[in-house]
């Protein structure tokens, strides 16, 4: 298949397009290397990929209508993986346009082109985070989740709605993933694990928000990887059981699925820094500090459905990832040391 994917630079954008291209699958890749955190962290992911024949990149903006316009009048693609997004929930404290920009302006191109080309297949990055203020757990994607805590939340929901709209008027297959804390090698800088890491290492505190009190359903990357690809081939279609009467979110009598992708574990902070402790052999410092604005206390997936339409089952530990990671962090940051100290010497 001819595969658009979105955020291809980034964490997951990057292992997805790995596992396509793996599977013989042709991948063009957009992304507009922001600065949101280190761009050499992106440039390295894209170099791995541009080792493969079926894999072409184009450096752009979702936002920028011309050009999407452009990319789908010049390329066919079968599917489209919307990944691109602004992330973070604390950022939209601080750059709240960046969020309209990219999550809201851009996804409503992405969803445009889709409709003009036909496309087959839309999936498209939602997040745990559009619970909000929800406190039943597990979440389910039958809950209502009309009271986000954070800007980026309210533009995740606000994606479905729109996909929706589309999935109704012009029968666009739509998918939305709603990602639960998703780690692992090639991470995102801002993310806790690696920011635990880093400062471990180097001996400095970790800020523990919540004075520990929280709870994650930490998903490998592989096992994230795993979902979408079964998602990616099985489209989404209308569910004749669907009534305006009891109306599901999760489902609609248009072709549209929303699903939760998570590891269906939750992780308390305490267990998830000793679990970083006994990979690393040493000891945190840590900096016990209240609930951060927009941050929720506890996530947890349900993923009956997954399971049931697609197969769905994660297969890594905490333990077994947060390894994985700790031996990538090693051996990247170590190469770069290398390479730093070789261009000094010269």
């Amino acid at each position: 298949m001819n595969i658009l994917v979105t955020g291809a630079a980034g964490f997951i954008g990057f292992h997805l397009s790995q596992a396509l291209l793996n599977d013989h699958h042709r991948v063009l890749g957009i992304d507009n290397l922001n600065d949101y955190y280190d761009v050499n962290l992106k440039k390295d992911r894209l170099n791995l990929l541009k080792k493969h024949e079926n894999f072409r990149f184009i450096k752009m903006d979702l936002a920028e209508r011309d050009r999407m316009e452009a990319l789908f009048q010049t390329h066919e693609f079968d599917v489209v993986v919307n990944l691109a997004a602004q992330a973070g929930v604390r950022y939209s404290l601080i750059n709240p346009h960046a969020y309209f920009d990219a999550n809201l302006v851009g996804f409503s191109h992405v969803l445009e082109e889709c409709r003009k080309q036909q496309v087959k297949h839309l999936v498209f990055a939602s997040s745990s985070s559009v619970y909000g203020a929800n406190t039943k757990i597990p979440f389910s994607e039958s809950d209502n989740v009309d009271h986000p805590i954070s800007l980026y939340a309210a533009t995740k929901k606000a994606n479905e709605l729109m996909a929706h709209s589309y999935a109704h008027l012009h029968g666009l297959p739509c998918t939305g993933l709603r990602f639960f804390t998703v780690y692992g090698p090639w991470g995102r800088p801002d993310m806790a694990l690696f920011k635990f890491v880093r400062n471990i290492l180097e001996g400095k505190p970790i800020d523990v928000f919540n004075h520990g009190n929280m709870e994650r359903d930490f998903t490998y990357i592989d096992d994230i990887v795993d979902g979408i690809v079964r998602v990616i081939h099985a489209p989404a279609k209308p569910n004749a059981k669907w009534s305006g009467k009891h109306p599901d979110p999760a489902t609609s009598s248009a072709p549209y699925r929303i699903y939760n992708i998570g590891n269906n574990q939750p992780v308390s902070l305490a267990d998830f820094i000793a679990t970083i402790e006994t990979a690393l052999s040493k000891k945190a410092i840590k900096n016990f500090l209240p609930l951060q604005p927009g941050d929720v206390e506890r996530t947890y997936a349900d993923i009956t459905r997954l399971k049931q339409d697609c197969g769905f089952s994660p297969q890594t530990s905490i333990q077994e990832g947060v390894r994985r990671f700790v031996d990538w962090y090693k051996n990247y940051y170590a190469s770069l040391l290398a390479i730093s100290e070789k261009s000094d010497v010269k």
